[in-house]
């Protein structure tokens, strides 16, 4: 038990701890309050689950299963130390507390905590001498050019973290160093303890001490343990270990959205509406700018970026870490309501990088703490394309193309269906009630290679009995290009004459063939009004065969499938396209990285239309798919498949045949020459 005079400072020192800190957390939620709408909101439905993944720290067990075990135990062992450190205050000042618990519990409290304390020292000890003594590892991206393009800055970063990780460090393993010195001495006093082993362990130390000076170290120790806390919790805002409260606010926060790539819309009539997108830190949403405070700079989100990967300037994990330096160096300032001079593209991410996003959205899946830097670049694209009209010059021609003619390509709308010359694909006015409306997409309709997955499909619908419709001349661009390369006003004009149309024939289901469209009528619309049930077709095609409706002569054949971002990774649906390949009787040979930890082909994000440095993602793509030894390259999506063709025309002469599912499925249909449509419903 402290003495009065202990008892006085420590509240003195304590009154001051919480001063401090709190200017630290106050000025840092003052901050994330400047971000733009749409406002953080929380609900106890999500706090609960938050709560739950901040406990279990569901997002961190994607990679790197041995370093996450040993973040994990020392995480949860200080969560324990949270109610640990109330307890030994309330033993400080209590001269003899009243033991409202059984001892059964008091006792399994002691073995936790006395488990949990060597716990948090072994598994310190091991990441600092990961840090600091194991071969140099380097803790941002070795390229320069990510951060702020000089090499000081990059050395001033590692640096840092590097000091910052050494304090936290020291701090961890003084403070429970202290502790459970503190009850080596208790145990030294009152006798032996079975329920503290590793204490126990401990009091051959106090060999011979007396009475008097076991009490001596018994304050020390106390101090020790609780004083450390007050004199660290003010700086403790201002590290990066600031992620292991911020995570937590990260989750109970994060804007609910219908998939993790989807983005918010932008109200243009809103005439009191200013910013467009996000040139500077405080244009971010304020989501975008919890991120910044939750980031664990872990790098997991460099590793999995596909521009990242192929040489680009990228690296998300430069992109947050840069935004958090800035906000810790003018902490104070943006609280205060300053307005930033420097934009984003000054110091956080070079306008080349913005453009090399693909916008696969793995970053975003692999972060154990939800941030998405992806959603911050599409931010930054937004703001350089609508406040500053400044664009890579290839985004010209589509952006013209969509305006004028509803498509990319910049053909007439009268040639959308030039493909279906010789098929019966029946309108929507000569099938109103179909049950399915085919969204055919604008490669489908004006790119010769996707043309044959089109021509593909009307085979397996007409063999299967699928009643179904087009909307012919009157579909336009579902706008995912504009809306991922930052021009948003023209995905609303796009968007909302689609709605319209949509809305108008109230189809029933609709049926795509591209990812992209998928998820930009079933994940996007609906934010603007068009609500509507959409699947893909590798979907209709396992439920076909699922229900026997198409006849398959099935073929062996060793196939790779490369999962489209937009397909697995956006929207789940990763074994679809697996249990069709199946019905045809082909072997499934998997790619290392697949399903929703599958690498990009390099198309998304409007990439499609721009040039990208050697070495290309397709091709990095491309060779992993060759490496499984499969004869065939099967995908589902229309621009995987240009992606993956173009890889192969690069490469050597003898390489796999690259094809969507729906042609993989029409070469096993017996051939059927009657193509008439029939009215049978699907279940």
């Amino acid at each position: 038990m402290l003495t009065l005079t202990e008892k006085a400072l420590f509240a003195l020192a304590l009154i001051f701890a919480v001063y401090g800190t709190s200017l630290g957390f106050s000025a840092i939620f003052r901050v994330i309050r400047r971000g733009q709408e749409p406002a953080l909101t929380s609900d106890w439905k999500r706090t609960i689950r938050a709560l739950g993944a901040w406990i279990t720290m569901g997002g961190m067990w994607k990679t790197r299963p041995v370093i996450n075990v040993i973040h994990a135990l020392l995480a949860w062992a200080f969560v324990l130390y949270l109610l640990v450190n109330v307890v030994d205050l309330v033993r400080g000042y209590v001269p003899s507390p009243v033991y409202v618990f059984p001892d059964w519990i008091r006792q399994s409290y002691r073995l936790a905590v006395d488990i949990a304390s060597g716990t948090v020292l072994l598994a310190m000890i091991l990441l600092l001498v990961r840090r600091f003594i194991l071969p140099h590892r380097q803790i941002l991206s070795h390229r320069a050019n990510v951060f702020r393009i000089r090499e000081v800055r990059l050395r001033y970063l590692n640096q840092t973290i590097s000091v910052d990780s050494l304090i936290v460090g020291a701090f961890i393993l003084l403070h429970v160093g202290f502790r459970l010195l503190g009850e080596s001495v208790v145990i030294e006093l009152h006798g032996p303890d079975p329920w503290q082993p590793l204490a126990s362990a401990l009091t051959p130390v106090w060999s011979g001490s007396s009475t008097d000076l076991l009490n001596v170290w018994h304050h020390v120790c106390w101090w020790g343990a609780l004083g450390l806390i007050l004199a660290f919790a003010p700086y403790f805002p201002y590290t990066k270990h600031l992620h292991f409260i911020m995570a937590g606010f990260n989750f109970a926060t994060q804007v609910k959205r219908a998939s993790p790539g989807a983005l918010d819309p932008i109200n243009f009539e809103d005439e009191n509406l200013e910013i467009f997108g996000a040139l500077t830190f405080e244009q971010l949403p304020q989501s975008n700018i919890t991120d910044t405070f939750a980031c664990i700079m872990c790098n997991r989100c460099q590793d999995v970026c596909p521009a990242y990967a192929t040489g680009k300037e990228l690296s998300p994990a430069a992109l947050e870490i840069n935004k958090r330096y800035f906000a810790s160096e003018n902490l104070f300032n943006l609280a205060s309501g300053e307005l930033s001079e420097a934009e984003l593209t000054d110091y956080a991410i070079t306008e080349a990088a913005v453009w090399a996003c693909t916008a696969c959205g793995a970053c975003t899946e692999v972060c154990p703490v939800a941030n998405a830097p992806m959603q911050d670049i599409l931010q930054i694209r937004r703001g350089l394309v609508l406040m500053k009209d400044q664009y890579p010059e290839a985004l010209e021609t589509i952006y013209q193309g969509m305006e004028r003619n509803g498509n990319p390509w910049n053909l007439g709308s009268s040639e959308r269906m030039g493909w279906a010359k010789g098929f019966n694909v029946p309108t929507i006015e000569e099938n109103p009630d179909a049950d399915l409306l085919w969204w055919i997409g604008c490669a489908p309709s004006y790119d010769k290679r996707a043309q044959k997955t089109a021509q593909a499909l009307v085979h397996i619908l007409h063999t299967a009995g699928v009643s179904f419709s087009v909307l012919g001349g009157r579909e336009c661009c579902t706008g995912d290009s504009a809306r991922r390369s930052g021009n948003e006003y023209l995905f609303s004009e796009l968007a909302s004459n689609n709605i319209s149309t949509l809305n108008e024939v109230k189809p029933k289901r609709i049926l795509t063939t591209c990812p992209h469209c998928l998820h930009t009528l079933g994940k996007e619309y609906p934010a603007l009004g068009g609500h509507y049930q959409v699947i893909h077709h590798t979907e209709l095609l396992s439920e076909l065969a699922e229900q026997k409706r198409i006849p398959l002569n099935e073929l062996p054949e060793k196939i790779t499938f490369h999962d489209p971002c937009y397909l697995g990774r956006q929207n789940d649906i990763t074994e679809a396209p697996r249990s069709i390949l199946k019905h045809t009787g082909a072997t499934i040979t998997e790619m290392p990285r697949n399903r929703k930890k599958s690498f990009c082909c390099g198309a998304g994000g409007a990439q499609m239309w721009m040039e990208e440095a050697e070495p290309r993602v397709n091709q990095a793509r491309y060779a992993e798919a060759v490496d499984t030894g499969a004869n065939t390259i099967a995908t589902g999506c229309p621009f995987c498949l240009t992606m993956l063709s173009d890889a192969a025309k690069s490469a050597d002469s003898d390489h796999p045949v690259i094809k969507d599912i729906a042609e993989l499925v029409a070469d096993r249909l017996p051939f059927n020459s009657d193509t008439s449509p029939n009215n049978e419903a699907i279940s």
